[in-house]
């Protein structure tokens, strides 16, 4: 149980990878942090430590397991279910050149209501992070999953029944905190702290 008593889910977004310091989109392409994103998780550990989970559980993509071990869990067992959406046709595009579209579909794929051509679902994606949460809600235990913006808006959504079209985005290196003694409970979303002693701002 974690120090203070209280059962928690900790979902954790990976740090700045290589391609998000570009502005691009990434799904499930294998890339490592950047030297930013290494020092975003570096101030993350400590409030990570202080909660102190039960059990550790990571996405089995390389940046996110990078992310895990940064903060103190290199043990963590690795499951694909936590992994990002496949994104298809959109993999490696710049954010900037979807929005300058002007079409729609960017904003629409954030609110959970667009699927670019030959990715994954809203659903599906829903689906498996749904399998997933299963085994966590029901187990007694403060749980801490690194994994990426898409499952864990689609795991608070599940958890608070919120639509994920009503979450903004999830920023690297940030906590989202569930409180699950009882009716489950949002304490903290897109936890981001800023510098840790000694850091050297961005």
């Amino acid at each position: 149980m974690a120090r203070d008593g209280m059962r928690r889910l900790i979902l954790v977004r990976h740090g700045e990878s290589v391609w998000n310091g570009q502005g691009r989109l990434q799904g499930q392409r294998d890339l490592p942090l950047s030297a930013i994103g290494r020092r975003q998780v570096g101030r993350l550990a400590a409030l990570i430590a202080e909660i102190g989970p039960d059990v550790v559980v990571t996405s089995d993509l390389v940046r996110a397991r990078e992310t895990c071990a940064l903060l103190g869990h290199p043990e963590a067992g690795p499951d694909a279910r936590w992994r990002e959406a496949d994104l298809g046709d959109w993999t490696g595009r710049l954010t900037a050149d979807l929005q300058a579209a002007g079409d729609g579909r960017y904003a629409a794929w954030r609110a959970g209501s667009y699927t670019p051509d030959g990715g994954e679902s809203p659903e599906g994606l829903r689906a498996r992070v749904g399998e997933a949460l299963s085994a966590i809600l029901g187990d007694g235990r403060t749980w801490l999953v690194v994994s990426h913006g898409g499952p864990i808006r689609a795991a608070i959504g599940i958890v608070l029944n919120l639509p994920v079209a009503r979450l903004a985005p999830v920023a690297p290196a940030s906590a989202t905190v569930i409180d699950l003694d009882g009716q489950p409970r949002l304490l903290a979303y897109n936890l981001t702290p800023r510098h840790a002693p000694g850091d050297v701002p961005d």
